[in-house]
């Protein structure tokens, strides 16, 4: 078991998320061979500050792995899918900025990003809707 240099290279990238053996290896030394968290970092050229948090994780949980990221806007958004459509079948040619601007009248605010990105996840982009418009016009008008 070697506790070298060679270890950091389990990370390809400042960044991104630490290995799970890396991250057991450095609790174990805290936990085990009874070193302080700055003392078991610096061995395996990690943050003391993040091998101190995996090791509460560890004695809170059983476990060294990372805590699910990202989502909580999504999850904020995806609640309110109702208030969405309504507004957009009541104005099918509403843009995003406009859709903000009507859910903060209501008292819900995302920005513009969330809700475009809400908007594509549902297929429900301004010009998806400009071509149903279309395409529903032509059906019409065709005598269906």
């Amino acid at each position: 078991m070697s506790d070298g240099p060679e270890d950091i290279r389990e990370r390809s990238r400042p960044g991104l998320a630490i290995g799970m053996e890396l991250r057991r290896r450095a609790v174990a030394a805290v936990l085990e061979e009874g070193m302080s968290a700055r003392a078991a970092a610096a061995r395996f050229g990690l943050n003391s500050a993040s091998v101190s948090r995996w090791v509460k994780r560890f004695r809170e949980r059983g476990h060294v792995r990372p805590d699910a990221r990202g989502g909580g806007r999504r999850s904020q958004v995806e609640a309110e899918r109702e208030r969405i459509v309504r507004i957009l079948e009541a104005c099918p040619e509403m843009s995003s900025r406009g859709l903000g601007e009507a859910l903060a009248a209501e008292g819900v605010r995302f920005s513009d990003r969330t809700l475009r990105g809400f908007l594509k996840r549902h297929r429900m982009e301004l010009s998806r809707r400009r071509a149903v418009r279309r395409q529903r016009k032509r059906w019409k008008a065709s005598g269906g």
